[in-house]
């Protein structure tokens, strides 16, 4: 087999950081993309990785970038479409701005990229036989979470959009992959003030665990995971059997502030 291309969005710091630095000691080549250079340029040379500074809310900038990866590289084998970023509030009071930025980063980022190195994702697959797609969204694509409803909204797109994805390419040796981490100490992601308690920090993970999950599912053909799945997957139970009540226990939820 050739040298794995891995292309990550995101990679400047959490998920997409340790994602970068896994794939890096497990022998990948990675290609870093976020918007800040000075941390990119860092950690690529830690990990002996390359990168692209890249926002991908913007669309012709996503164009341009997937096109200078495939001339470099080819074939790709594993896409981690992993930028995200938090928006607070609800649908009465968020100024639009803001909901259409999260929409683009958090969903149709993705979108365009994945379509963009489709033809690199089809080349792996048929030389190398597989190829993947991973899509980092949120236990917020499968509970409605009201005080951070345009967040929430965004990573029910991702998730509808990664599920009919992996219908889409079925039998092509492209793999798609749901990934639904719950709360995750990363930066720019501020957790309800209930997780600050002692309950409450044990369901909270860091980004290195959610990281060797995401590649135990690639490895493992897993086309959905949550992490963890305590208690995260009964919150999306709860959802699906009764949402009225479930919006309405998450709706005051009461976040720590920033740094």
């Amino acid at each position: 087999m050739s040298v794995r291309i891995a292309v990550i969005t995101g990679a400047s710091s959490g998920i997409g950081e340790a994602m970068a630095r896994l794939l890096a000691r497990r022998g990948w080549r990675c290609v870093l993309v976020a918007r800040r250079e000075g941390i990119l340029r860092g950690l690529a040379s830690e990990t002996g990785s390359e990168y692209e500074v890249c926002d991908v809310a913007d669309r012709a900038a996503v164009d341009g970038m997937a096109a200078r990866i495939l001339e470099r590289h080819p074939s790709v084998h594993l896409l981690v479409n992993g930028a995200g970023i938090l928006v607070r509030g609800d649908f009465v009071e968020t100024p639009l701005e803001l909901i259409e930025r999260v929409l683009a980063v958090n969903y149709l980022g993705g979108v365009w990229l994945t379509r963009g190195l489709l033809p690199g994702l089809r080349e792996a697959a048929d030389v190398d036989g597989r190829a993947h797609v991973v899509n980092i969204a949120s236990i917020g694509g499968a509970i409605v979470f009201t005080p951070a409803a345009p967040y929430s909204a965004s990573k029910h797109a991702q998730v509808a959009f990664s599920r009919s994805l992996r219908a889409a390419l079925r039998g092509s040796g492209i793999d798609v992959h749901t990934v639904l981490p719950g709360f995750v100490t990363t930066p720019g992601f501020p957790h309800p003030k209930v997780f600050a308690t002692r309950l409450g920090r044990l369901v909270v993970v860091g980004p290195e665990r959610v990281a060797r999950d995401i590649l135990s599912a690639v490895e493992r053909g897993r086309a959905e995971v949550v992490i963890p799945w305590f208690p995260y997957r009964l919150g999306a139970i709860a959802q699906a059997v009764a949402p009225t009540l479930t919006a309405r226990v998450l709706r005051d939820a009461e976040y720590e502030d920033e740094a």
